[in-house]
């Protein structure tokens, strides 16, 4: 069975986007990256589908302005 609430924590989000730490607190804050779930007291993390959804949508606006098609 496929897990298609799967949570990502902080590294895995960083490895995923290539952005840091502070710049994904910052786009949270500007709600332009999907906001993190609380898991626990201390614990937080995000769902991979809303990370993967973010990612495509940042390649294709890139393609658009760029020209391709």
């Amino acid at each position: 069975m496929t897990n298609i609430n799967s949570i990502l924590k902080l590294p895995e989000v960083i490895q995923a986007t290539g952005l840091s730490r502070s710049t994904i607190y910052l786009r949270m804050a500007e709600k332009t990256f999907p906001a993190h779930i609380k898991l626990g007291r201390r614990s937080v993390g995000w769902l991979e589908k809303e990370v993967q959804e973010w990612l495509e949508q940042r390649i294709n606006e890139s393609r658009h302005e760029g020209g391709e098609q």
